[in-house]
């Protein structure tokens, strides 16, 4: 029997134009929004208080930008990072152009953008990936640009 473990990619799987849809979807609840914003310590009435949202542009709470960005990110992990990551390095070129509200779905894609090796860094590479978050009728909810540090495959040996 040969085992078999669920991890990311290493440096050298990745290949720049590569698309990967995450799958399944999230289904945003207003239980979801409450606790991470709660637990961020935003008090931002958008995200919290109803009677003030309602009477806002957008007439209901808002899913917090934060929580979509981290489900976008954490979507990714099983299929791109998991157990390969050394570190994030960063996030840049975020956006927000339409609001998730409580009942929507967020699925993600990641299109790997860059690659290179690292200078300082022996064994490892800098993966640059572009996650997008789309709700269920396909309109982009989020989009960000996220700069990872990988392992390269270790040697056979």
């Amino acid at each position: 029997m040969t085992d078999i473990i669920q991890r990311g990619l290493y440096f050298e799987e990745f290949e720049v134009g590569a698309r990967y849809l995450h799958r399944p979807g999230r289904t945003a609840t207003e239980a979801d929004n409450v606790l991470f914003t709660t637990l961020t310590m935003n008090t931002q009435a958008l995200h919290l208080e109803a009677a003030f949202a309602e009477a806002g542009e957008f007439g209901q709470r808002l899913i917090n930008s934060m929580w979509t960005l981290s489900t976008m990110v954490g979507a990714s992990v099983a299929q791109l990072t998991q157990g390969t990551l050394v570190a994030q390095l960063g996030l840049h070129d975020i956006s927000f152009p339409h609001p998730l509200f409580a009942g929507d779905t967020l699925y993600t894609e990641s299109v790997i953008t860059e690659k290179r090796l690292s200078n300082s860094r022996p064994g490892q590479g800098i993966v640059t990936i572009t996650h997008t978050g789309r709700n269920q009728d396909g309109v982009v909810v989020a989009t960000a640009t996220r700069t990872a540090l990988m392992y390269c495959r270790p040697e056979e040996g």
